[in-house]
């Protein structure tokens, strides 16, 4: 898959199979990593769960982070994560649910697929994922 395809599944996760962000995003860039599907869900549940309702942190940026950090197997985790929140800021304008707006319309996005979407991009942008 492109990553336009990766990033169509994971607003298809999210909008039809009741996927949180977290899950969408780890799922449509699950396969980069040694991880399964199985893995990959509940790995994504626990940090949905630890994060509450996700107003620390967007769902979506932090599944991108994790596979990231899957990746690349935890080397220069800490830059590829700041790459990803900056390109993820420039997409969405904010890195919280509740600040989360579209940068053209200035819509709040989130629960909206956009930043799920945003997300997978923002990944293949740092990671050259093409």
């Amino acid at each position: 898959m492109d990553i336009q395809e990766r990033a169509a599944l994971a607003v298809e996760l999210k909008e039809k199979k009741g996927y949180n962000c977290c899950q969408a995003v780890t799922a449509a860039l699950g396969d980069l990593t040694e991880l399964t599907p199985e893995q990959l869900r509940q790995l994504a549940a626990g940090f949905a769960i630890g994060m509450g309702n996700m107003e620390a942190t967007c769902g979506a940026l932090i599944g991108a982070g994790m596979i990231a950090g899957l990746v690349t197997e935890g080397r220069m985790t800490v830059r590829y994560n700041r790459q990803i929140l900056e390109g993820f800021r420039s997409r969405c304008g904010a890195v919280t649910c509740k600040e989360l707006k579209g940068l053209a319309t200035g819509r709040v996005l989130c629960p909206c697929q956009e930043c799920v979407r945003n997300a997978v991009l923002t990944f293949g942008d740092v990671m050259g994922v093409k």
